[in-house]
């Protein structure tokens, strides 16, 4: 059987995007049977999956995660967009991170721009008929994979995340009516402002890890990492220059016990005065002290 060397290249980089491929085909599948079902059964699984303030209050999660894998009536335009976004923000930041992002951006997202219109319609200032709104869409999930694009990615995912942000902006007016509080615009705005800050957030940490690691004990000097205070090396002290304080003779300058030999410490009679003429070290004819 012929071996075929791509097969290893193409499961590493499946694994790499994991996140990036997993949406797309459960993205892709959802919305083939989304299009299977009769009007009146995409009608209602719109409904159930639409994260308004109804369904939010009565059931949050079912909503929240099936709410991001449909889109009635965009099946072609939407998995280019999360192509574009994903995959770049997925070999940023890996499979974890990028998850973690997303979701936030997706829930924290919806929670303001829904929480906006519970207060406004307990105000009197929209109608109650708002609670009841359709919002579904991946939209938040891609804004906020395009955020990881822009700020780790390489210069090839900043510019197709670019491009992406380009064509929700100019012609999925993502950001209309945001001055009215509209909830599409609210909800993007919130989502990109979160995966900013959970990307700072991840960013400081490595980087305290990273200091941590380099400012570790010194294992050369201290192998039981004890701190500055035991981190002198185990050896001898060094040597000290014959006549300053603190110099021992050698062993076989001394006599039994340590003391020294008498003759290298008493000059005899004929030497007592040269002795004195070469100085200090010699006044006296005294003997070194040793240092204890």
């Amino acid at each position: 059987m012929p071996s075929r060397p791509w097969r290893p290249r193409v499961r590493r980089g499946v694994a790499a995007c994991a996140f990036a491929c997993g949406y797309l085909i459960c993205f892709v599948v959802t919305d083939l049977v989304y299009t299977s079902l009769t009007p009146s059964a995409q009608a209602a699984l719109t409904a159930w999956a639409s994260t308004n303030v109804a369904n939010l209050s009565r059931e949050p999660v079912g909503p929240l995660v099936l709410s991001a894998f449909i889109a009635p009536g965009y099946l072609v335009i939407w998995p280019v967009l999360i192509v574009l976004a994903t995959f770049g923000a997925n070999r940023a930041l890996g499979n974890a991170r990028t998850t973690l992002i997303c979701v936030a951006g997706h829930v924290v997202g919806t929670g303001v721009s829904e929480g906006i219109v519970a207060v406004r319609v307990a105000a009197g200032q929209l109608p109650a008929a708002d609670r009841y709104i359709t919002d579904v869409g991946p939209s938040y999930v891609v804004v906020s994979a395009i955020v990881i694009a822009v700020i780790c990615g390489t210069w090839l995912a900043r510019s197709l995340a670019l491009l992406d942000f380009a064509i929700l902006v100019f012609g999925g007016h993502i950001f209309g009516g945001l001055g009215h509080l509209d909830v599409s615009a609210v909800g993007h705005l919130t989502a990109m402002l979160t995966a900013a800050a959970v990307i700072a957030v991840i960013a400081v940490s490595s980087r305290r890890r990273r200091r941590s690691a380099d400012e570790g004990p010194d294992q050369v000097s201290d192998p039981g990492g004890g701190g500055s205070q035991r981190q002198l090396p185990q050896r001898a002290p060094p040597e000290r220059p014959v006549g300053q304080p603190g110099h021992d003779a050698p062993a076989h300058d001394r006599g039994e016990g340590g003391e020294p030999e008498r003759g290298a410490e008493y000059p005899e009679t004929g030497q007592v005065g040269e002795q004195r003429d070469q100085g200090p070290d010699g006044e006296g004819g005294k003997g070194r002290s040793r240092r204890h």
